[in-house]
């Protein structure tokens, strides 16, 4: 039987792009959105993305992983190398992330390449994380293989608590960063009646190519 929800709906109202006044360079809009965001106080997190990437099956595959570091040359999250989502990368490297920041009725759907960090770059972030983070990237070794039970987890967790109390906690080397650089994006902003706002940048030949879609 299937589930009605077909009335759940909201009205967006908020805010609206203007096209005179969008900058030629997508960065800069990011830039202001994420500021503005980050300006107010929200209890999810803000550097929340979905990252979308084609599996082995063929597939594509998303998930939720975070935003650490972003400039015009691209947006970087850190991952465990030996996971689904590090094969998918390594088999095809174009990938999608989407950002929903809902009290502002605003999405950015970014597309482009991802690549490897540098094992420094990597370390040095390795190295500010919490203890516990560390421990937990020791602990999921080979991150999304199948395992016995929670329990084989926290017993190692515990085990490895015990190991290092005293001791300093390596970066593995199959733990690290990606950087995607843009190829693309789109900004949604909602609107009444559902006269959504989308811009839409693709660069081309170096050059970013601002066009508004029908919503």
């Amino acid at each position: 039987m299937l589930r009605d929800i077909s009335n759940s709906r909201k009205s967006y109202s908020k805010n609206s792009l203007i096209d005179k006044e969008l900058p030629k360079d997508p960065f800069f809009l990011f830039d202001n959105w994420f500021k503005e965001v980050s300006s107010k106080k929200s209890k999810s997190e803000i550097n929340a993305m979905t990252l979308s990437t084609i599996g082995l099956s063929g597939y594509p595959n998303g998930r939720i992983v975070l935003l650490k570091y972003y400039s015009p040359d691209g947006f970087v999250f850190f991952t465990n190398y030996n996971s689904n989502k590090a094969i998918s990368i390594d088999q095809n490297n174009k990938v999608s992330i989407s950002f929903f920041w809902e009290d502002f009725e605003r999405q950015v759907i970014i597309k482009g390449v991802a690549t490897k960090t540098t094992d420094d770059f990597s370390t040095k972030y390795f190295n500010s994380r919490p203890k516990g983070s560390k421990l937990g990237a020791l602990v999921s070794e080979n991150q999304s293989s199948i395992i016995k039970s929670k329990d084989y987890i926290i017993k190692k967790f515990n085990q490895l608590s015990k190991e290092y109390l005293n001791k300093e906690i390596l970066r593995p080397n199959n733990w690290g960063g990606y950087i995607i650089k843009p190829v693309q994006y789109e900004f949604w902003q909602g609107g009444k009646n559902r006269l959504h706002d989308r811009i839409r940048y693709q660069l081309i030949d170096n050059l970013w190519k601002i066009d508004r879609l029908s919503p």
